[in-house]
């Protein structure tokens, strides 16, 4: 089990499976998840900074207030996530399913192919 407040800088977990896992306030950043599972995991007010979730399945994940800046989250599977007040400065979302995923109140600057222009984001952040 990770607990809180865990230190794993760099760690390989390429498709790991961390279905519900509680990573809560863990230190994860600079972590390979590729082609993880983590569904349904706790990573809230994680600290996810460069950090390559490509590809991996973080559908209904509670990823409120994580530090997600400088991620690869390319083709990632996000449907249902909850990334409400998530940092997402400088993510790259290329590709990523967002479909019903709460984005209230997450800080969003300079994020790269968050959504295709004709969708809306609900945010009640500024772009700058």
């Amino acid at each position: 089990m990770i607990s809180s407040y865990s230190l794993l800088e760099k760690t390989n977990l390429a498709y790991v499976d961390l279905r519900n896992a509680n990573l809560q306030r863990a230190n994860l950043s600079g972590i390979n998840f590729h082609g993880a599972n983590l569904e349904g995991a706790n990573l809230q007010n994680t600290n996810l900074r460069d950090a390559n979730l490509s590809r991996a399945n973080l559908q209904k994940a509670n990823l409120q207030g994580a530090r997600l800046w400088d991620r690869n989250l390319t083709y990632s599977n996000l449907q249902g996530a909850n990334l409400s007040k998530a940092s997402l400065w400088d993510a790259n979302l290329g590709g990523a399913n967002l479909k019903g995923a709460n984005l209230e109140g997450c800080f969003e600057r300079y994020v790269h192919s968050l959504i295709r222009p004709e969708q809306k984001v609900n945010s009640h952040t500024e772009r700058k």
